[in-house]
């Protein structure tokens, strides 16, 4: 009997909030906050500015890269990448990596945005300020510019080798099966609206029990509606999980598994054109600011934050790979300094809204040391082919990235520290506490691309074949794959 009424008193709880929900509608319509123009315009620079990362600027670094027989099809596969990767996220991209899932919406959302159902000109996307919103159609398109690089980094890991029909088809399984749960996972939440709202409501229902309770349950669905890295409290400002170790690894298992090019550690495999990657570096760098001050979702002092963050991690690394270069090599070079450039961009990119400038500057520091050390050592003692060294400047530079953030986002070290929307304030920083959920973060990273992408590696294998023959592969895959060549002089 007591189980029965208790029942009935939270049946009649929920019953009295929804009625209460339902009278306040009108007054919320009128409060409907509108999207600022300068959130808007600048969302709409950032994701044009995070396209010029890919093309031009990924495909050209990549492209100087490779050897001159080659630079054609690396321009292709990021090229080709760009243009699948939009159709797919439009179709069911975005749908199923931020909206509410069923029955698995910890791991990955739903089609209920399927073809952008429901999405119009006037409908609006949240930041992670209360009552601040931009239009969802600057959301989407942000956000499909991070679904486009992502893949577009792996395959300078594999470059040289990998078959054009091979990309084809790989790049789409990986962006469903790979990219859209780890994006859902560390990035999907019920935004500061819903945690707010309820959280004032149980403040608001004061003595009255059966009010508590139901706005109790309110807030309890809310907190609960989230990726399960963004449950845990893992904190990734602009994709060092999401993005670089995501593709980092990915990278690595395809390096693996496809081989190493033929000729590799007997003939000069050096790149055509260093002139060609530090034009596509100095792109991604301009185009890092979209990155990661976009990643603010509003022209604010965050924003602020996270480009001069981007400034000065980026060149404290680049400074640190060169150091490094010459102690061990007797003499700098242009190739270390953008590689090391690059290095510091991934490893601020987790921390760029969290961290201060001076904790920055240590990041970008780490990350130039550090993977220069996976990059030359490290490589050089295992013996993989990683073609372009996107697992150690991409997943090595995410893991160090994702770790500091934790220790740089820390109030006491000038960190930002983590907003708590149910108390309205800067929650109480536990650093390695913190520290730990990264790490648990950057574990689930790494088994779920290492995983899914050795299968899907081996599943594209069985239909279309991985490599090009070794003939095609002498030849170069601008002929082979393409007909065509990059140059004719």
């Amino acid at each position: 009997m007591s189980d029965e009424r208790n029942t009935r008193r939270l049946t009649a709880a929920l019953a009295s909030a929804m009625v209460l929900a339902t009278a306040a509608l009108p007054a919320l319509a009128a409060d409907a906050p509108v999207p600022n123009k300068g959130d808007t315009s600048w969302m709409l620079i950032s994701s044009a500015l995070v396209l010029l990362m890919t093309v031009p600027g990924l495909a050209l670094f990549y492209g100087g890269l490779v050897r001159s027989k080659n630079m054609l099809s690396i321009l292709m596969q990021v090229f080709y990448t760009v243009c699948v990767v939009s159709v797919i996220w439009v179709v069911y991209g975005y749908s199923v990596t931020f909206s509410e899932g069923t029955g698995f919406n910890s791991i990955i959302g739903g089609f209920s945005k399927a073809f952008l159902k429901g999405v119009t000109v006037d409908s609006t996307a949240e930041t992670f300020t209360h009552k601040v919103v931009i239009p969802e159609y600057a959301y989407i398109a942000f956000q499909m510019t991070f679904a486009c690089i992502t893949p577009a980094l792996i395959v300078g890991a594999f470059a040289e080798r990998l078959k054009f029909s091979a990309v084809a088809l790989f790049v789409p399984l990986w962006v469903t099966f790979v990219y859209f749960p780890i994006a859902h996972m560390v990035w999907y939440w019920a935004g500061p609206d819903a945690i707010v709202t309820a959280a004032k409501a149980v403040v608001d229902a004061g003595a009255d029990v059966a009010k508590k309770t139901a706005a109790e349950a309110v807030l309890a669905a809310a907190n609960s509606n989230a990726g399960m890295a963004f449950q845990w409290g893992a904190i990734d400002f602009a994709g060092g999980t999401v993005v670089h170790i995501n593709a980092g690894i990915a990278g690595l298992m395809g390096a693996l598994m496809i081989g190493k090019r033929v000729g590799f550690g007997k003939e000069s495999m050096a790149p055509h054109s260093l002139t060609m990657t530090m034009i596509g570096a100095s792109l991604l760098w301009v185009g890092w600011f979209g990155f990661n001050a976009g990643s603010a979702l509003e022209a604010s002092g965050t924003a602020a934050l996270a480009m001069v963050n981007t400034f000065v991690a980026t060149a404290a690394a680049a400074l640190a790979w060169t150091l490094a270069e010459n102690v061990e090599k007797g003499r700098p070079s242009l190739l270390g300094m953008v590689s090391g450039a690059v290095a510091g961009l991934v490893a601020v990119t987790p921390a760029a809204g969290y961290a201060g400038p001076a904790g920055s500057i240590v990041i970008g520091l780490a990350a130039g040391f550090i993977c220069f050390v996976f990059c030359s050592t490290v490589k050089n003692k295992f013996g993989y082919d990683d073609s372009l060294d996107v697992f150690g400047v991409h997943c090595i530079g995410g893991i160090v990235g994702a770790i500091l953030t934790a220790v740089f986002a820390a109030p006491s070290l000038g960190g930002q520290g983590i907003f708590d929307y149910e108390a309205n304030k800067v929650a109480d920083y536990v650093l390695m506490k913190q520290v730990l959920i990264q790490c648990k973060a950057v574990a689930l990273t790494l088994l779920w691309s290492g995983i899914g992408s050795v299968i899907i590696y081996k599943v594209v294998d069985v239909i279309v074949g991985l490599r090009s023959t070794v003939d095609e592969e002498r030849e170069g895959l601008d002929i082979a794959d393409h007909g065509e060549r990059a140059y004719n002089y």
